[in-house]
């Protein structure tokens, strides 16, 4: 037979109604009496029935994860599994299960999203990305359905909750490393100004060129549309046609290292031809030939502050908005080098 929240009450020496608003995260309990009923749960084998409780109390115990594009192209970038992380142990703890989109186009997540919310088939949601023009975000905010964003908002950003890094500063301290090591031609690979986080970061490139007195050229900026496209010959033609270009900024690891085994094919050596810094510092970074200079943005903590935040927004829906900044810092390995 099922185990029943009474013998959990019994065995951990409390109420039913303890063990109740334990299981729904009460702040009203103490740590104490917190780990003395979940001990006695996982001791006797209970598993709280979240699908008669949502019933009951008008909550589906579940966090929605929009994606920037479909799940299956998504994940192959190790920052959403990454972020996913962050933001699962953070729903595990409050006992809130999540919900990923899968839309494969930007209409059909928003069509999933709208079904989302007007279904209640979750409490709020977290979005991944943000975009320029985005209409999810203001459909959010006309329903006032709880939700937190992973980056700066382009517009109406005092209205929302939102998690990010500094990415003009990082940015900028990016391209003086390189600056203040020789460097002066200097490229911008990957680029999408559809995404907020690279409007930020192209302004502390061009903050950085400019405090250095090094004017800034189109010619080096090379966007991920181009890349999609042209592939490989477009990349080893961009690096051609910029000579005498030293460095690149990267917009991810992924992308460094497709870019390294690029470079081979035009014999170019990394950092002896062209210094590299990129974002993100992946697993791989550490283990690429050479190992790349890369700014660890903090991924799982993004993630696991989104999950608070909203977490805080469902249960008390007139918290305030709230601006968090991760930290990010540069991690030196050797992919650049001092010229003079």
């Amino acid at each position: 037979m099922a185990v029943t929240i009474k013998e959990v009450a019994r065995e951990a020496n409390v109420s039913p109604s303890t063990v109740s608003r334990v299981i729904s995260n009460h702040p009203g309990i103490s740590e104490n009496t917190k780990k003395r009923v979940r001990k006695a749960m996982k001791e006797l084998g209970y598993h709280p029935n979240l699908q008669a409780r949502s019933l009951v109390g008008k909550s589906t115990q579940t966090i929605g994860i929009v994606m920037p594009n479909s799940a299956t192209q998504a994940l192959q970038n190790p920052f959403f599994p990454e972020v996913i992380r962050g933001i699962s142990l953070k729903a595990c703890e409050n006992m809130y299960g999540v919900y990923l989109t899968t839309g494969k186009t930007e209409e059909e997540t928003y069509e999933q999203v709208v079904a989302m919310v007007q279904g209640r088939r979750v409490d709020g949601i977290i979005l991944l990305y943000s975009r320029t023009d985005d209409r999810l975000m203001q459909y959010l905010l006309a329903e006032q359905f709880p939700f937190t964003v992973i980056g700066r908002p382009y517009k109406n950003a005092e209205h929302m909750t939102y998690v990010d890094n500094d990415n003009i500063h990082i940015t900028k301290r990016i391209t003086e490393h390189l600056i203040q090591n020789g460097h002066e031609h200097i490229a911008y690979i990957g680029t999408n100004m559809d995404f907020v986080f690279t409007i930020d970061r192209m302004e502390g490139y061009k903050q950085a060129l400019s405090d250095a007195g090094i004017p800034f050229d189109e010619k080096y900026i090379i966007d991920d549309a181009q890349i999609k496209k042209e592939g490989k010959e477009g990349i080893l033609k961009f690096l051609e046609d910029t000579a005498p270009l030293t460095a690149i900024v990267v917009a991810d690891d992924i992308l460094a290292i497709e870019l390294l085994s690029y470079t081979e094919a035009l014999n170019l050596s990394i950092p002896e031809n062209i210094s590299m810094i990129s974002f993100n510092n992946i697993l791989l970074a550490e283990y690429t030939k050479p190992a790349l200079t890369t700014v660890d943005i903090n991924i799982f903590q993004l993630g696991f502050e989104a999950a608070s935040c909203l977490v805080e927004k469902i249960k008390n829906p007139d918290v305030l908005p709230r601006r968090i900044t991760i930290p990010s810092k540069m991690i030196e390995r050797k992919s650049v080098k001092k010229i003079k």
